[in-house]
């Protein structure tokens, strides 16, 4: 009796060794499974990755692209504008001081017509020296200002030298004896120089 314990205390000791193998043999061969099936997926998900990165790139050479073409044209209407605005600035640019200019225009016309039956010629005289003053004030307004050549000393930046004479005295040798054509500056630039006899 005791045998027969022993001997099914024996087969099912091997049993249960053989269950707990099996069992061991089955996870070992799951978890290989599992980590085979885990490396198969690594390489789908960074193909994934890459694909993503290039489509996010993409995106953004997009991006870019409109905002170089948006940038072109904006430069491109500035740059039109501002040919137009240069253009005009050339041909309008003497509008104000033509403008200004127009009322001394009217007072020659006036002139004129009173000069055709005027008797009293320093009346005359007197009203084309008004006119005169006028427009030497709007000259004036505009920058405009006569260079001085009463008894001045010779400038090659200011005078231009046609004749010379003998001075009649030494401390007018050098200086300007007369003026035959009045040179003007605007704001303090040369637009004419004035021609002027020195003196030797």
């Amino acid at each position: 009796m005791k045998e027969e314990l022993k001997e099914e205390e024996l087969n099912e000791t091997q049993q249960d060794a053989q269950q707990t193998s099996s069992q061991t043999e089955q996870n070992e061969t799951n978890e290989a499974a599992q980590e085979k099936n885990a490396d198969a997926s690594e390489p789908v998900t960074e193909e994934q990755t890459i694909e993503e990165q290039l489509e996010a790139a993409n995106q953004e050479i997009a991006s870019l692209k409109d905002q170089l073409l948006r940038k072109i044209a904006e430069f491109d209407n500035y740059r039109k504008r501002t040919i137009k605005e240069k253009t005009d600035l050339i041909l309008n640019g003497g509008e104000k001081t033509i403008t200004t200019i127009l009322p001394v225009i009217d007072d020659m016309e006036r002139a004129l017509k009173n000069m055709q039956n005027a008797e009293d010629v320093s009346a005359v005289v007197e009203g084309v020296e008004l006119i005169y003053k006028k427009f030497m004030d709007i000259l004036a307004k505009q920058g405009v200002s006569v260079i001085d050549t009463k008894e001045a000393d010779f400038d090659v930046d200011l005078h231009e030298a046609i004749a010379q004479v003998p001075a009649p005295t030494p401390e007018l040798k050098g200086k300007i004896m007369d003026c035959t054509l009045t040179g003007y500056k605007l704001n303090e630039k040369v637009i004419r120089h004035a021609q002027v006899v020195v003196g030797l």
